[in-house]
């Protein structure tokens, strides 16, 4: 990330917009996430544009500087610096090192980060969650901390930090659960418990294979022969 001795005045006046936006819609913050170095931020549900406000403006009443990713593209002049300090990350998704690697590599280069991944994809999610936030949490170390946000009554807040065991399913019913029991009537989040059971499919990404999906077996160096009689 580029080091500048201040922010550019543009991404100051959009950093308080989207605060007095923030209050300016009453949002209630429940409480502050866990006092972490490095942390992958996951947001749900992605129902609304306000989502972004709420986020943005949460990030910045509990301290946090977020990060997200994006298309290195974005970053060419004259957005370079615009786009660096409202947070970005760029990561080239054509990377012979692949997606998740990429992102794993400038988590791993930061002393502290709070990257902000909304793993539902789209306001128009069925509910299910694709897999590349788990795979750059686990192959970055660090833990995974859930925020959510209820539109109808103002509320929002944060979970306890989850770390990565490995088991991407038993991790995900954990989340499943918490948002549960945050946002009983959210039937996106039964959608979710019933991922984690395995029941429906983690969706593909569109950029990379689902990684929980085993390797293909590597091709053999002998010729085939006849099939046996």
């Amino acid at each position: 990330m580029l080091k500048h001795s201040q922010p550019t005045l543009l991404s100051r006046i959009v950093w308080r917009l989207l605060l007095w936006l923030y209050r300016g819609k009453g949002y209630r913050l429940e409480n502050h996430p866990p006092r972490l170095d490095k942390f992958i931020l996951v947001g749900a549900p992605h129902t609304s544009n306000w989502d972004f406000i709420y986020f943005a403006g949460a990030v910045q009443e509990v301290g946090i500087s977020p990060r997200f990713i994006g298309k290195h593209t974005l970053f060419k002049w004259p957005m370079t610096r615009f786009m660096y300090d409202m947070g970005g990350m760029p990561i080239n998704r054509s990377s012979p090192r692949g997606y998740v690697d990429a992102v794993v590599d400038q988590v791993n280069a930061a002393d502290r980060i709070a990257l902000v991944i909304a793993p539902e994809g789209s306001r128009t999610s069925d509910g299910r969650w694709r897999s590349g936030f788990y795979h750059i949490a686990s192959g970055a170390g660090v833990p995974i901390v859930p925020a959510w946000v209820d539109e109808e009554t103002g509320r929002a807040g944060f979970g306890e930090a989850i770390m990565p065991s490995g088991d991407f399913h038993a991790d995900l019913a954990r989340i499943a659960e918490f948002y549960r029991v945050k946002l009983p009537d959210c039937e996106r989040f039964e959608v979710l418990a019933e991922q984690a059971k395995g029941e429906v499919a983690t969706p593909a990404k569109p950029v990379e294979p689902d990684m929980l999906a085993p390797p293909p077996d590597p091709p053999s160096d002998q010729p085939k022969g006849p099939p046996d009689a």
